[in-house]
């Protein structure tokens, strides 16, 4: 009997969350919802279309998605932060919704619509270890972009994360001084700051209504 053949592809995968969900919504259930939704409805997902990206999953406070091209995913995950520093700026620290973004390029394997595979896996990893409003990439992802994009990486090193064999050489988004704000008007990003190594598993956003 033939072995079924596995689908396979190579893409750049984003993971995301919601830093400090469940403290959020133990203070707001529904206004956390709400707000979360809000920002999904107007800002996350115009994004992900904008480049071209496709939602594989959302569960809870985080998403998956999967990008044809490495550039465009980099380009949505800076805009997504960017413009989310911006709506948090009136927004008192212990209410304002902040991600926290894990991005690698891989091998996946595709199952009907979901994705698998230690390229996903990586993804998660590094989404763990970002800082709130932050961006983790790994090493492929920075050798891919770096030469086609404005953006400096900040080099923090191999990093041994759970469940993958072999350390991990991540790299560190710098977003620079310009964030942009829903009205377009320029302010000032908040100091970066190094990204602490915590392993957490990468839940996904609720979609929109």
């Amino acid at each position: 009997m033939a072995e079924e053949r596995v689908e396979r592809r190579l893409a750049a995968i984003l993971a995301a969350d919601v830093v400090g969900y469940s403290r959020l919504m133990g203070a707001n259930e529904e206004g956390t919802l709400a707000e979360l939704k809000r920002h999904r409805r107007e800002l996350v997902d115009p994004k992900i279309s904008e480049h071209r990206g496709r939602i594989v999953k959302t569960t809870g406070d985080g998403m998956l998605v999967e990008f044809v091209s490495v550039v465009d995913a980099v380009r949505c995950a800076v805009d997504i932060q960017r413009e989310m520093t911006g709506r948090n700026a009136e927004v008192p620290p212990d209410r304002r919704i902040e991600f926290r973004i894990g991005l690698n390029v891989g091998d996946i394997i595709i199952d009907d619509k979901d994705i698998y595979g230690d390229g996903v896996n990586i993804a998660a990893r590094l989404e763990a270890l970002a800082e709130p409003g932050g961006i983790c990439v790994s090493r492929v992802v920075r050798d891919q972009v770096r030469d086609k994009l404005d953006f400096s990486f900040e080099d923090m090193g191999e990093q041994q994360v759970k469940n993958i064999a072999r350390p991990v050489r991540t790299h560190r988004v710098m977003l620079g001084a310009t964030v942009v704000k829903p009205s377009s008007a320029p302010a000032a990003a908040d100091p970066p700051r190094a990204c602490s190594s915590r392993n957490r598993r990468s839940p996904c956003c609720p979609s929109p209504t």
